[in-house]
């Protein structure tokens, strides 16, 4: 059974955030403000201190970033609040943007195209909302495409960078062994060699770290 969420949506299409309320809602969460533009979202947030904001990153009024510019405000006056971007294309700059301006995990980059496979989407949402990093797997793929060799990735082989992209995407390690059809224990052996090459510290949670550094390091 799903925790129930105290979530705040902001959207500017009424359309698409009456449909994420709904969705949300039949899922047993409360949406306690559904609005249109960052104003409202900072005013909301701040007032009734969500669990997870879930928000557009082009609004009103300039339909530029102020989603992204209002979520990392959040994120900094209330390190507890769970963030999931939405986009309707993949750009690299705003995820670049997200993962340089928050620490952690608790932080998810959707395209809106996802929304429509409930399932995932809410399931998606139970990852970011427990501390995991939860990047669409169509940004992951691209920024795959076009990743730097050098900085501490160029170590991982390349079965490495297969788990480590999968664990960006928000997979668990059981997904992961069916997804590379090989077993749970050859995946355990690559995380931790991905932990070792990456020189991630103990005592943070290495996972998030892994995928953080991943990420940042291919943006």
């Amino acid at each position: 059974m799903r925790r129930s969420l105290r979530i705040v949506i902001a959207e500017d299409s009424a359309l698409l955030r009456e449909g994420l309320a709904g969705i949300l809602e039949k899922a047993g969460h409360e949406v306690v403000a559904a609005v249109a533009d960052a104003d409202a979202l900072l005013a909301y947030t701040a007032g009734r201190q969500p669990d997870v904001v879930i928000t557009d990153i082009r609004m009103p009024p300039t339909h530029t970033d102020e989603g992204l510019r209002a979520a990392v405000a959040i994120r900094a006056a209330h390190p507890g609040i769970a963030i999931v971007l939405l986009s309707a294309y993949i750009a690299e700059a705003y995820v670049a943007d997200l993962l340089a301006s928050t620490s952690g995990g608790g932080i998810g980059y959707l395209l809106k195209d996802r929304v429509s496979h409930v399932r995932e989407f809410l399931d998606n949402l139970d990852r970011v909302t427990a501390g995991g990093t939860v990047i669409d797997p169509d940004v992951v793929r691209h920024l795959v495409a076009r990743r730097r060799n050098d900085g501490p990735l160029a170590t991982l082989t390349h079965r490495e960078r297969e788990v480590l992209a999968l664990m960006a995407e928000g997979y668990t390690n059981p997904t992961i062994a069916e997804r590379l059809v090989v077993s749970e224990a050859a995946v355990r052996k690559h995380v931790g060699n991905i932990f070792a090459k990456l020189d991630l510290d103990p005592d943070s949670d290495r996972r998030v770290s892994a995928v953080l550094t991943y990420l940042r390091g291919a943006a």
